[in-house]
């Protein structure tokens, strides 16, 4: 074990020609009886000026001592993180100064006293006040340049405050002789040396016990359930679907046209309001009121004008869809041009940035025109009410948005155009999304059918809570079943309606039922799985059977340490 000690202040008279005496700290390690050895090295600090010496020593026998002694103040004013540094690590502190020296006391009390409150923080570190010094009766000095006097002497009652401001414990030494350095001085640094070991050694042998508590059989840890694994040719196609509705452009419901209509390009009132508020504003999903960031509402009635009542060019597809489509002038023309570009964006996912800007740069050629198309189209991703939500458009800082906003317009009415009748319930949804995640629908929707050119679609042979689940999973790409039959229907549900993704659905339920493995397993339908599906759900159970097995070891010795009534 070690003490640490700093000391601070200088006990030599500055106004003395005598300036050669011993320091306090070297005369106390050179005359004790306990120290063993002595070594000293000279510290540099700022600008190369002698900051404090260092000593090491030997005391109580094999005890480390390092005692750092910085007698010039300006240490604190030079480089205060060093001398927060050592003050941090003192186990004692010693402040010395001269009673002859008025001037330096002063500047002490008023000066360095606070700045050692601050380090010291209300810490329990012993502070030993030392008063060094006979004080002389010397004539003051008259000079009228002096503004204080500087040979009258500090007062004990002086000291004795200090030290009450430290809650320190006040020494006079009135000479450096064998009594005050030995028995005065050195008692009670011994003292304080003494309570610093036997401190560390009961935090030792706590630490020690803690330690040894450690080495006891610990409780497992139970990790989080993994992520549903991606196999082969079974990840997610959610992007690629409704990045391909927009290049079919089937169910479109939106057609954009130049102020000269010229040129149009077709999309859905769906994707683009779950995207961003401004469409949400264009297609009166939501009102001014409702939009508390007014450069958005500014940006939609300067890029925008939703135009009824115009007649407008016959759409390219030739298809006379359910509903007319809402027709909308883009204003900027610039902004216009490279529409089809930030739809594909849009449609991707609104997370492939970089790749928008190298296509709009190629398209525009001017860099100051680019810059103005991109910061729209910051505008027009930014959330309400926040302050540069999209300030940094890096993709690997966009989070992906339809998995979570499109989540906002399943099963209501906002939107919708088509309503599935189901055992006597209505259930709303939108003929887009249903058209770009299942095949079936959309040859349903799109082909020779009843159901192309009707709003009401009747739905037979499934529950309300299946198909309320598989259209979850269309929307949002991931459900949540509520017991192991529902999750079967669902995948009968799924291949009911050839739903080209069945297979990930099908690895994806499989995952959700081995991620709550303790409910599901209890149930009756659990044993209706097949073999390959049991086998899987077990592979990726949660908790593992490992985790159990370590969990009832753990309670056998939990209880094998219970102590019992030796007479029972």
């Amino acid at each position: 074990m070690s003490v640490n000690i700093v000391a601070l202040g200088n006990e030599r008279d500055g106004f003395s020609e005598d300036n050669q005496q011993p320091s306090l700290i070297w005369s106390y390690l050179r005359r004790s009886a306990l120290i063993s050895q002595t070594d000293s090295s000279l510290s540099a600090g700022h600008l190369g000026n002698a900051v404090f010496t260092e000593y090491r020593a030997c005391v109580f026998g094999n005890v480390r001592l390092l005692v750092h002694d910085c007698p010039v103040w300006d240490i604190f004013d030079s480089d205060w993180y060093t001398s927060l540094s050592l003050i941090g690590r003192a186990d004692i502190i010693v402040i010395k100064y001269s009673v002859n020296d008025k001037t330096s006391f002063q500047e002490l009390k008023e000066s360095y006293i606070p700045m050692i409150k601050k380090a010291l923080n209300h810490s329990s570190v012993p502070v030993i006040i030392s008063a060094i010094g006979a004080r002389k009766n010397g004539v003051t000095c008259t000079c009228p340049l002096c503004t204080s006097d500087r040979r009258s002497c500090v007062t004990t009652s002086e000291g004795v405050q200090l030290a009450k401001e430290l809650g320190a414990t006040y020494l006079e030494l009135h000479t450096l002789n064998d009594f005050y350095i030995q028995k005065y001085f050195g008692g009670v640094l011994e003292y304080f040396m003494i309570q610093s070991l036997n401190q560390k050694s009961s935090e030792k042998m706590k630490r020690r016990k803690k330690s040894q508590k450690c080495h006891r059989v610990q409780p497992p840890q139970l990790e989080q359930p993994e992520k549903m694994p991606i196999l082969k040719g079974e990840a997610s196609h959610y992007d690629a679907d409704l990045h391909n509705l927009l290049c079919c452009c089937q169910c479109a419901d939106v057609a954009f046209y130049s102020e000269d209509l010229s040129t149009v390009v077709e999309a859905h009132k769906i994707i683009l309001c779950s995207v961003s508020p401004l469409f949400m504003l264009l297609f009166e999903v939501k009102s001014p009121a409702d939009i508390p960031d007014a450069s958005i509402v500014l940006t939609a009635r300067s890029l925008f004008a939703v135009d009824v009542g115009a007649t407008f060019p016959p759409s390219p597809r030739g298809v006379p869809p359910c509903v007319p489509p809402v027709r909308v002038v883009v204003k900027d023309s610039v902004f216009c041009s490279c529409l089809p570009d930030i739809l594909h964006f849009i449609y991707s996912g609104a997370f492939q940035w970089e790749r928008l800007e190298e296509d709009i740069k190629k398209k525009l050629k001017d860099p100051e025109e680019t810059e103005q198309v991109l910061e729209k189209v910051k505008c027009i991703l930014k959330t309400p009410g926040k302050l540069n939500a999209v300030k940094d458009c890096r993709s690997h800082q966009i989070k992906r948005l339809y998995n979570t906003s499109l989540r906002l317009f399943f099963n209501t009415p906002v939107l919708a155009d088509v309503i599935f009748k189901i055992q006597g319930a209505t259930v709303p949804a939108h003929r887009a999304v249903l058209v770009a995640r299942c095949e079936v629908m959309a040859a349903m929707f799109n082909g020779n059918y009843l159901e192309a050119n009707s709003i009401l679609v009747p739905v037979y042979g499934v529950s309300k809570d299946t198909f309320l689940s598989f259209l979850e999973y269309l929307y949002t790409d991931s459900c949540c079943p509520a017991s192991i039959l529902q999750a079967m229907s669902l995948l009968i549900c799924a291949e009911m309606y050839q739903f080209h993704n069945s297979d990930c659905l099908s690895t994806w339920l499989l995952h959700f039922i081995a991620t709550n493995y303790l409910i599901f397993s209890q149930k009756p339908e659990f044993q209706d799985l097949s073999v390959e599906e049991r086998n899987f759900v077990e592979m990726h159970r949660w908790p593992s059977n490992l985790y159990l097995k370590q969990l009832a070891e753990y309670r056998n010795y939990v209880h094998s340490q219970k102590c019992h009534c030796a007479v029972m």
